[in-house]
């Protein structure tokens, strides 16, 4: 395996925004795919997937190379040397790897591996709070498999296809997927490949959606037909797989604070041919109002600490904070609140997070029950995924019904 030098540049310049500057790490990634047109698609692959790796395994790596932030360009180039070093790839004669100390990274690493805050590279706070949410060995399992590297999942849009006619459509590009029985719209890529360049996404035929995510739609219930309201929209990966399965017969009101958010999903939306979706923008309490006893069905995706997601984000281990996480339980107690007044008497309302917390999720719930507001309501069930047990996302959905 050959280090080629353009390719290496362009690794370090990346570990450096996102390490010293704060960038996220997709928007950095993406920026530097475009950077040299010449590049094929081993190349690409490799600046992507070596960037998400040195950022994923940010904390071991730097303990074996003994920098701190921020980072000198001197220290990417030991961060990267380990990175190297770990993977099996000969160091070629650059002056950035003279001296290079392979026996010690190597030593240090089995060392460091004893330890789960090093070997799982992540913050003190998240480990403690990952065992004293989940138990040792439960954590340990979650954070393990929240380290692999994310599949690429897409959700056939049954508006415009079905799975079989989509599975060889792509099998015709060389590019092939397994249908998962469990999954019903659901097609895995056997092997990592850029979709978004494809005809078939172009045309509206799918989106890349992971599995758990694919369930919170079908949880809910949607039927051709009801009026349902997505209350935190977003970029709309959920309110089209709903539009999807109500065949574009009812109505869907996306609702988000964010207008950039629902630009995204309007484009989304004209590709995938979904026409029963009104886009309403959350400017204060009266928009909520206006709902209220109007909807059959309510998704309820709240804002969360993201920390069953890991493996898509990896950069969420350094930027998440544990006062955000206790900031944002508030939030999202207020918001179940405040939307499920939106369910008419006898509709239903699903609460989802992509966190495997209990104090985001069941706790969530129990408090809902448990106060003035939440007596109106019946718990019909809840579903919690986590990574080790699916290789997908962690994801939690609660079904409730409104029965007063």
């Amino acid at each position: 395996m050959r280090l080629h030098r353009n390719l290496v540049f362009t690794v370090i310049d990346s570990i450096l925004l996102i390490f010293n500057e704060g960038e996220y790490a997709d928007k950095v990634v993406a920026k530097a795919l475009k950077k040299d047109k010449r590049w094929g698609s081993a190349d690409r692959k490799f600046v992507a997937e070596t960037i998400y790796e040195i950022v994923r395994w940010k904390r071991l790596y730097t303990e074996i190379a003994e920098v701190k932030e921020p980072f000198t360009r001197d220290d990417a180039w030991r961060i990267f040397t380990v990175w190297a070093v770990l993977r099996g790839y000969n160091l070629p004669d650059w002056k950035y790897f003279e001296n290079a100390p392979i026996r010690r990274i190597k030593g240090r690493f089995d060392e460091l591996s004893k330890i789960r805050k090093f070997k799982e590279a992540i913050p003190d706070w998240m480990d403690e709070l990952g065992v004293k949410e989940l138990g040792e060995e439960l954590w340990s399992k979650e954070i393990t498999a929240q380290n692999q590297q994310a599949q690429v999942i897409l959700r056939v849009n049954t508006l415009k296809t079905t799975r079989k006619k989509l599975h060889a459509i792509l099998m015709d590009l060389d590019i092939e997927t397994i249908q998962p029985e469990e999954y019903p719209d659901a097609l895995i890529l056997k092997e990592r490949a850029n979709v978004f360049l494809t005809d078939a996404f172009k045309e509206g035929l799918f989106e890349v959606q992971d599995a758990s995510s694919q369930l919170v739609a079908p949880f809910l219930g949607v039927e051709p037909g009801m009026r349902v309201v997505d209350t935190c929209a977003g970029a709309g990966g959920k309110t089209l797989h709903m539009a999807s399965l109500m065949e574009n017969k009812g109505q869907i009101i996306a609702m988000d604070i964010y207008e950039s958010k629902q630009k995204q999903l309007k484009i989304r939306a004209k590709r995938n041919s979904a026409f029963n979706i009104e886009y309403r923008i959350i400017e204060g309490t009266k928009t909520i109002k206006k709902l209220h006893d109007k909807a059959d069905r309510v998704l309820i995706d709240a804002p969360c600490s993201g920390l069953g997601v890991i493996k898509r984000n990896p950069d969420t281990k350094w930027k998440l904070q544990p006062e955000f996480i206790e900031e944002i339980k508030k939030v999202q107690q207020q918001i179940l609140q405040d939307y499920s007044k939106i369910v008419k008497v006898g509709g239903n309302v699903v609460y989802a997070t992509c966190s495997i917390l209990p104090s985001e999720n069941e706790k969530q719930i129990e408090q809902f029950l448990a106060s003035e507001h939440g007596q109106n309501f019946k718990f019909i069930k809840d579903h919690k995924v986590l990574a080790h047990q699916t290789g997908f996302d962690g994801f939690y959905m609660a079904l409730l019904e409104r029965v007063k």
